[in-house]
């Protein structure tokens, strides 16, 4: 395996690439902008399909969940501390606040998780990092990404 064609994990989950070839783009809009958060339907550079079948993205919703709770019990735990108030109000209006802010995180990463280590038969696979991937992709159809999984 040539090592010029292996790209790095952290920086390409940092930067939401895809989790195949580590190239194409997840995301077609900034992670805080005007214009929300878009999700690219297959990868353009790999060609693979990101929503592996339908409804596939609910289960970044329990990673969300998962997240969202280290955060806000992190913060709790951490302004317990600091300020030594018991007053409910503080309480709510930094963890709403904070909630809030962090959604747009959330979503994008929670789906980046989700690709990265929770998807079974999905991994890194540096032929598909090459300038010209078409070469490597099945001629049937470019859009499959990974063999279904057999539950039975």
């Amino acid at each position: 395996m040539n090592n010029a064609n292996k790209w790095p994990l952290w920086p390409a989950v940092i930067h939401a690439k895809c989790p195949r070839c580590r190239r194409g783009k997840m995301f077609a809009n900034a992670m805080y902008g005007f214009h929300g958060q878009q999700m690219l339907k297959q990868c353009d550079h790999c060609k693979l399909t990101y929503e592996i079948e339908p409804g596939y993205f609910y289960v970044a919703m329990f990673v969300s969940y998962g997240m969202n709770v280290a955060v806000l019990i992190t913060l709790s735990v951490a302004l317990s501390v600091l300020t030594g108030s018991t007053n409910p109000w503080l309480y709510v209006i930094v963890l709403l606040t904070a909630s809030l802010i962090l959604s747009p995180f959330n979503f994008r990463y929670s789906r980046v998780i989700l690709l990265y280590w929770l998807t079974p038969g999905l991994s890194y696979q540096p032929e598909y990092s090459a300038d010209k991937p078409e070469s490597v992709l099945p001629a049937s159809d470019p859009g499959d990404s990974i063999a279904p999984l057999n539950l039975n």
